[in-house]
């Protein structure tokens, strides 16, 4: 294959993933794996973000036999800033969890929610979602609500706007259990305030619902 049209190509394109994933699935069908390492590795070095972006995927499709793979993942493009390549990161956090079988990846997945940097936390809280359309999780919601639920506070905004999205997304066929632990949260700490808008966002949409029909069946007009 051409490598270098290849990359020009998608260099030219600013937005969106598709290209990304379809340039990943031609460099490795044509080189071996270690290779498509050793270029997923230069590829990040590069300047141009979307071959960062390209660098990340290969990453995350190798990182289910590579450890070396993963620890790159975590480890470095963890702290890049664009936040392209973070959505890319998150994409190849659940590629890994999702080859690996998402019950087998638990302890990666407390080891990454676990960690220090926002962006790898959010790696598993956006890539998983929606976490109870995942196996495993689906069948054990609870583990996914307790697992997203504990970043409620975090300094990191951007972080907590995925936790609240992240547990909303779950509401819509789990709003009892989403409800119950939104009722334990301490809504004076302006933090958690915050996450609790975005999770029981959807909550607040059925119950008003509901307080409106009490109203029309209870209003005089109903019964006209």
């Amino acid at each position: 294959m051409d490598i270098d049209n290849l990359l020009n190509k998608i260099r030219q394109i600013e937005h969106g993933f598709h290209h990304i994933h379809k340039g990943a699935d031609e460099i490795l069908s044509a080189y071996p794996k270690e290779q498509c390492f050793e270029l997923a590795l230069e590829l990040f070095r590069h300047e141009a973000y979307q071959f960062r972006m390209l660098a990340t995927t290969l990453l995350g499709r190798l990182a289910t036999e590579n450890n070396n793979a993963l620890c790159f993942l975590k480890e470095t493009v963890g702290t890049d800033k664009n936040w392209r390549v973070q959505e890319m990161l998150a994409m190849a956090f659940d590629e890994v969890c999702k080859c690996g079988g998402y019950e087998v990846s638990l302890p990666l997945i407390e080891e990454w929610l676990n960690d220090d940097n926002p962006n790898v936390i959010r790696a598993v809280t956006e890539g998983l979602r929606i976490w109870t359309s995942r196996p495993f999780f689906n069948e054990n919601p609870s583990i996914a609500i307790a697992l997203i639920g504990k970043h409620k506070a975090h300094e990191s905004k951007y972080l907590r706007k995925s936790v609240g999205n992240a547990l909303r997304d779950i509401s819509k066929e789990h709003a009892e259990l989403i409800r119950n632990e939104v009722q334990q949260w301490d809504l004076t700490n302006p933090r958690i305030l915050f996450t609790y808008k975005l999770a029981a966002k959807l909550l607040k949409s059925a119950q008003n619902g509901r307080t409106s029909s009490r109203r029309a069946r209870n209003s005089p007009f109903s019964r006209l």
